[in-house]
C-alpha cells in the first residue's frame, strides 16, 4: 500500500512538473503599460498605451471617462489610432489590435484649483495564448505638466477600499467563500502557503454542492463493482477511492489552467453533444456491469503490472478509476463557482499557472475529500457477500442510468430550447415562477435593453444561465423562488443571457465582463453600469442574495 501510494504521488509530481510547464506570463500592470499626462498650456491630457512585446490590446475595449470629481465623470469618445487587422476566434470577426506603443488625446474640462481624474476601461491578450479580464485603470492628475502611472489598486476586478481589511480569515473566507470579489481580495493579499490550506477549506465547503454530489454515484460504482465475478475487496475499495479522487483533482487543476488560458471553449468543448455521449454511454457501460451482465476489464498484461505496483492485490483497476474521476470531474460537473472564477481570474491576471493550478489541485481535494470517507465508510459498513452487496450493486446500476440520463439531457433540451421561452410582444421572454426573464443571446441583444433600461433609469439584473448548469437551476429552485427574493426584483428589469450553445455570439457575451461561464449574475445600475462589487458567481442562498439586491438598491 504504502509503495503504490509513493509510486503515485511520484508520478503526480512528474506528469504536474511537465504539464505545467508554461510560458511565464507578464501581470496585467507590465503587459498593458499607461501612463497619463495633462498636458501644459492645454485642456487635453495625453494617455500613452504600451503593450509589452507579445501582446495587444483590442480597440473596441477602450473606454474612457474624465472629470474633477471622482464620482462624477464623464465618458470621452476620443479618436483612436489606427490598430492592425486580427481575426479573433471568440467574436468569429476582424478586429483592430494595438500591438505597439500608441497616444491617445483626451479633451478634458479641468478646473481651476482641481485636479483630473481618469478612468481608462481597456482589455488585452497574450499572442501565447491567454486573454486577460477587462480592467479599468484611475489615475489622478493634480496640475498641468504632470505624468502619472495608475492608482495601484485601481485594477479591475481587485479594486479594494481604503476601509476593507486586507487580510481574510479563514473564519471571514468560509463566511464570504460565495463572493467572488472577496475571493479575489484574498487572492490578492494572502501569502501562499495560507492560500493552499484556505482553498482546501473552501473545497470541503463545495463537496456537498449540486456540482459535486452527481460524482457520488459513480465513485460508489467503483468500489461497489464487481471484478472476475467477486465484490472488491474493502482494502482495495479504498484504494480505487483514492485513485479516483486523485484524478478528480488532477484533471479538475489542468482544465481549470485551460479554462483560463483559453476562455469558454474548453467549457464548450466539454459540453458538446460528442463529450455528453460518450461519457452517458460510459456510465451506462459501467452500470451494466453492476448488473451482472458482464465484468469490464483492462487487458490482462495491464493488469498484471498494475498490481504489481499496487501489491499483488486483485480487482478493480486504478486506471481506470483514475481516468473516470478526471473525465466524471470534467462532464459532470460544468458548474464555474465563486472560488473556482477567482481562481481563473487569478491565473488570467497575473499569469501565475503553476500556483494556479496548484490551488485548484488543493480545492478538488477537499471536494473529494468528504466523498472519500463517505464510499469507503459505506463499503466498510456493508458486508462484502450475501443478498446486500447484490441489491446495493443493482441500486447504484440504477443511479448510473439515472446520471447518464441527466448527462445526456442537454442533447434533448437543445431540441426543446425554442419551446422554453415565449414570444411576447416581439422579445423572448422566460418564466422563472413569478419572475419574468427577458432572454438574450449575444452583446447587441444586451446593449438594446441596457439602452432601454436607462432611458427609463431601472436597475438592471443579468443572469447567466445554461440548460447543462446544475447551480443554474439551484438558483431558480432555491432563490429566484423565494418570495422575498421576488419581491425585490420586482424593482429590476430580468434578462437572462441564455449560453446554452455556446455559439461565438454567447462567448462574446461571457468575454465581455471577463466571465468563463454560468452561473453568473451582474447587476446594472440606472446609467446601464455595472455594480461590480455586486457580482454573483455560482449559487447563493436567498439570504445573502437579498442583501445583495438591498445594497444594489441603496447605491
Amino acid at each position: 500500500m504504502q509503495s503504490f501510494l509513493k509510486t503515485v504521488i511520484t508520478l503526480l509530481v512528474l506528469l504536474s512538473t511537465q504539464i505545467f510547464a508554461a510560458p511565464d506570463f507578464l501581470p496585467p500592470e507590465k503587459a498593458f503599460r499607461v501612463e497619463a499626462t495633462w498636458l501644459e498650456n492645454s485642456n487635453q491630457a495625453e494617455i500613452e498605451f504600451m503593450p509589452a512585446k507579445g501582446y495587444y490590446l483590442y480597440q473596441e475595449s477602450l473606454q474612457f471617462e474624465s472629470g474633477t470629481e471622482a464620482g462624477k465623470l464623464y465618458k470621452i469618445r476620443p479618436k483612436l489610432p489606427l490598430g492592425v487587422e486580427k481575426f479573433d476566434e471568440t467574436f468569429q470577426k476582424k478586429l483592430q489590435v494595438y500591438k505597439q506603443a500608441f497616444l491617445v488625446l483626451l479633451d478634458t474640462k479641468p478646473v481651476v484649483g482641481k485636479p483630473i481624474h481618469i478612468e481608462v476601461s481597456l482589455q488585452g491578450c497574450a499572442e501565447a495564448g491567454i486573454c486577460y479580464p477587462p480592467m479599468t485603470l484611475k489615475f489622478l492628475l493634480a496640475a498641468p505638466g504632470v505624468r502619472a502611472a495608475p492608482i495601484p489598486e485601481a485594477l479591475d476586478g481587485v479594486q479594494s477600499s481604503i476601509n476593507e481589511p486586507t487580510e481574510f480569515s479563514l473564519t471571514d473566507l468560509w463566511r464570504e467563500r460565495d463572493d467572488v470579489n472577496a475571493i479575489s481580495r484574498f487572492l490578492q493579499n494572502t501569502s501562499t502557503a495560507y492560500l493552499f490550506l484556505a482553498f482546501f477549506v473552501l473545497g470541503l465547503a463545495l463537496a456537498f454542492t449540486p456540482c459535486v454530489l452527481p460524482m457520488l454515484p459513480i465513485l460508489s460504482s467503483v468500489i461497489f463493482g464487481t471484478q472476475g465475478g467477486k465484490a472488491v475487496s474493502k482494502g482495495r475499495a479504498s484504494i480505487l477511492a483514492l485513485a479516483y479522487v486523485l484524478g478528480m483533482a488532477l484533471v479538475y487543476a489542468l482544465a481549470g489552467v485551460l479554462m483560463a488560458a483559453l476562455g469558454g471553449s474548453v467549457q464548450r468543448a466539454l459540453q458538446s453533444p460528442v463529450a455528453l455521449a460518450a461519457f452517458a454511454l460510459l456510465l451506462l457501460a459501467l452500470s451494466g456491469s453492476l448488473f451482472g451482465l458482464y465484468d469490464l476489464r483492462l487487458p490482462q498484461s495491464w493488469h498484471q503490472h498494475i498490481d504489481r505496483l499496487a501489491g499483488r492485490q486483485k480487482g478493480g483497476s486504478l486506471v481506470g478509476a483514475f481516468a473516470l474521476g478526471g473525465i466524471s470531474t470534467l462532464v459532470a460537473s460544468p458548474c464555474i463557482t465563486a472560488p473556482l472564477a477567482g481562481v481563473l481570474a487569478f491565473i488570467a491576471q497575473t499569469g501565475s499557472m503553476s500556483l494556479g493550478a496548484g490551488l485548484l489541485f488543493v480545492m478538488a481535494l477537499g471536494m473529494g475529500l468528504p466523498l472519500l470517507f463517505i464510499a469507503i465508510e459505506a463499503r466498510i459498513l456493508i458486508p462484502s457477500t450475501g443478498i446486500w452487496m447484490v441489491y446495493l450493486q443493482r441500486t447504484l446500476g440504477v443511479l448510473l442510468v439515472a446520471t447518464a440520463a441527466w448527462i445526456a439531457s442537454p442533447l434533448i433540451q437543445k431540441n426543446e430550447a425554442a419551446g422554453s421561452a415565449k414570444i411576447i410582444n416581439g422579445q423572448s421572454i422566460r418564466q422563472v415562477g413569478n419572475l419574468s426573464f427577458v432572454v438574450i443571446h449575444s452583446p447587441a441583444d444586451l446593449d438594446v435593453q441596457l439602452s432601454k433600461a436607462k432611458q427609463e433609469q431601472k436597475l438592471v439584473l443579468l443572469d447567466f444561465y445554461a440548460d447543462w448548469c446544475i447551480s443554474c437551476k439551484e438558483m431558480e429552485v432555491n432563490t429566484f423562488a423565494n418570495s422575498e427574493v421576488s419581491k425585490e426584483l420586482q424593482q429590476f428589469v430580468l434578462l437572462q443571457a441564455d449560453v446554452t450553445a455556446n455559439s461565438p455570439e454567447n462567448q462574446a457575451l461571457l468575454k465581455r465582463f471577463g466571465l468563463f461561464g454560468p452561473p453568473g449574475i451582474l447587476i446594472f445600475n440606472q446609467n446601464s453600469e455595472e455594480q461590480k462589487e455586486q457580482r454573483v458567481i455560482g449559487y447563493m442562498p436567498p439570504q445573502r442574495f437579498i442583501e445583495r439586491l438591498k445594497n444594489a438598491l441603496k447605491n
